[in-house]
């Protein structure tokens, strides 16, 4: 169950909810398969799959919880082909064109007929929420995915006042210093060997993966004016990431001496407890190293709170 990316968010609502409420609240919303008329569906399960009992776990105040996301693929080009064939039919026994609002009419008729048959996909979205530090970071590639999760999480709590965690120096231009000059770097830092550079002007992206960023190669094209917007970063022997100009982390790879004491502790067989190990070495990782971000990134602004 360990990560592989996150985006990251700042809580605002300052009054805890106790663990049995939001245990609750979630229990309301708890996932059932799409339906044959529906394109998607959305719902919590229990974080440690059928053996589980609960849809919340908590380890010293880091809470894991997570929820299935489950949809129909309906090709567009299925649909399309579909349509044509009908408008084509419908055009020549009518002799005359098919306006635009009955073929639109047509497309909506083809995808309640098909979608009952399509395939279902379903994709696992872990939400961690550490009620210490406020924060919330939800575990999918997409902020599209992410904002999901929170809006299900919203609907389920009744409010749920977040904003994407914010710094007040450019990640863009804090990345391309570091890369610009050692010397600028902060204590702890270390870089990986994957970049993104992109030009002002959006004139093209440069990337490059398993090479010296300290290499001339990349200085060269830093010359030209590109500013980073992905930079690879190792912290000291216990995570690499790539880290991206929106503060989401991407690529997260935990060290094998992690995975290792994870791996060497006791857990009986009990997937529950082996779970909430794994999360709690995690979680303890995680969360010092964000520390350690918005403290290279010049400390986190202070953005107006949502309404809701």
């Amino acid at each position: 169950m360990w990560f592989k990316h996150l985006h990251l968010y700042r809580l605002h609502d300052t009054t805890p909810i106790a663990l049995e409420a939001l245990e609750s609240a979630l229990e309301a919303f708890a996932f059932r398969p799409v339906s044959p008329s529906e394109g998607k569906r959305l719902g919590w399960q229990r974080p440690a799959g059928r053996n589980g009992q609960q849809l919340v776990h908590e380890i010293q105040g880091h809470r894991l919880l997570s929820l299935l996301r489950q949809e129909r693929l309906l090709p567009a080009s299925v649909v399309r082909e579909e349509v044509e064939e009908r408008a084509a039919e419908r055009e020549a026994a009518e002799g005359r064109p098919l306006p635009r609002r009955e073929r639109q009419a047509l497309k909506e008729q083809v995808v309640e007929e098909f979608l009952p048959r399509a395939f279902t996909r379903s994709q696992r979205i872990d939400i961690w929420w550490d009620t210490r530090r406020g924060l919330i970071a939800v575990n999918c590639a997409s902020r599209a995915r992410a904002e999901d999760a929170l809006d299900l999480l919203r609907q389920s709590l009744g409010s749920l006042k977040v904003t994407p965690l914010a710094v007040r120096q450019l990640p863009s231009r804090s990345m391309t210093a570091w890369l610009e000059d050692i010397a600028s770097r902060p204590e702890g830092l270390q870089l990986g060997d994957q970049v993104e550079l992109k030009d002002a002007n959006d004139d093209g992206v440069w990337r490059a993966r398993g090479i010296d960023l300290d290499g001339e190669e990349v200085q060269s094209v830093l010359a030209s004016g590109r500013q980073a917007s992905r930079l690879g970063l190792d912290v000291e022997d216990q995570l690499s990431l790539v880290l991206h100009d929106d503060l989401t982390l991407k690529s997260l790879r935990f060290a094998d001496a992690l995975l290792d004491e994870a791996a060497q502790q006791e857990d009986d067989d009990d997937p529950t407890l082996r779970l909430e190990t794994d999360f709690a070495l995690m979680a303890q990782v995680l969360s010092g190293f964000i520390e350690q971000l918005i403290d290279w990134l010049g400390g986190e602004a202070d953005p107006a709170a949502p309404t809701s």
